[in-house]
């Protein structure tokens, strides 16, 4: 067994994403690509995106800490603190509105 604490692990990788030219840094704390469950967590400083892209499989962001925005299409979602967003199947864009960091949740099929 491990234990992680996702609070001390976001704001380390906002001080690493402090000294990133793309304003991102993350870790991959469970899992990897060639696995079902996949956990990680981004930190994104404000202003920064995930531009659009396709939905891995069923996945969930939850916010660690400061606020962003999820969008899909022309629907927009913004999480603050201790909000889980649902990803939908869908291409979407994540944006930091301010410093934030989000445990993303990806299950997806081995096919």
């Amino acid at each position: 067994m491990r234990k992680t604490s996702l609070t001390a692990l976001a704001r380390e990788l906002l001080e690493r994403a402090a000294g990133q030219a793309n304003g991102r840094s993350s870790d991959t704390l469970v899992g990897g690509h060639e696995q079902v469950l996949r956990q990680t967590v981004i930190a994104l400083l404000a202003g920064q995106s995930m531009g659009e892209h396709e939905s891995p499989g069923e996945a969930t962001l939850q916010v660690l800490r400061g606020r962003v925005r999820l969008s899909a299409g022309s629907t927009d979602w913004e999480g603050w603190d201790g909000d889980l967003l649902i990803i939908p199947a869908e291409r979407h864009s994540l944006t930091a509105v301010e410093d934030a960091a989000v445990l993303l949740t990806v299950a997806k099929s081995l096919n």
